[in-house]
């Protein structure tokens, strides 16, 4: 899996992880392991652009998602997964500190970004929350590769309830 993480936000950020957990969340979905993803870290100045541009709705949001070979997950066990580049993930570290300060279960910066990379991941497979039935799946699948991922890496505490819009 390549996997290109770029901080452009000045922000310091918890790089390696949003490394591991976007590895963790495209294997988990099967994605070819010679697939390529992009994660770039930006400023909220930046994000709102992005924002505007591509939503036409103002202000930085968490996450944006740029598919590009509109890859999906293999629909059996047994099915070869597809190769290709999977697109970009535009992640703000403003926006996540700001949701993981007012979440439910408060968590860090780094722990929000975490959970924003796999939405992000999941947005580039074509997951989506605009109707109830589809929030379950998405909010469900999302919980489970975040709550697996840090099975695995020893993380002990609660995870943290979905703050994505």
């Amino acid at each position: 899996m390549s996997i290109d993480v770029n901080n452009e936000s000045g922000t310091e950020v918890d790089e390696q992880a949003i490394l591991d957990i976007a590895r963790y969340a495209l294997a988990r979905m099967r994605i070819h392991p010679l697939s390529e993803l992009s994660v770039i870290v930006v400023d909220a100045d930046a994000m709102e652009q992005l924002h505007i541009q591509w939503m036409d709705l103002p202000g930085p949001t968490d996450v944006m998602s740029f598919p590009m070979d509109e890859l999906r997950p293999p629909s059996k066990d047994d099915d070869e997964p597809p190769q290709g580049l999977l697109g970009d993930i535009v992640l703000c570290p403003e926006v996540a500190k700001k949701q993981g300060e007012e979440a439910e279960t408060q968590h860090s910066m780094d722990e929000e970004l975490q959970l924003l990379t796999v939405h992000g991941v999941l947005h580039l497979l074509g997951y989506d929350h605009e109707e109830p039935d589809e929030k379950a799946e998405m909010f469900g699948l999302q919980a489970a590769i975040v709550d697996g991922w840090r099975a695995e890496k020893g993380h002990t505490g609660p995870s943290p309830a979905p703050t994505v819009s």
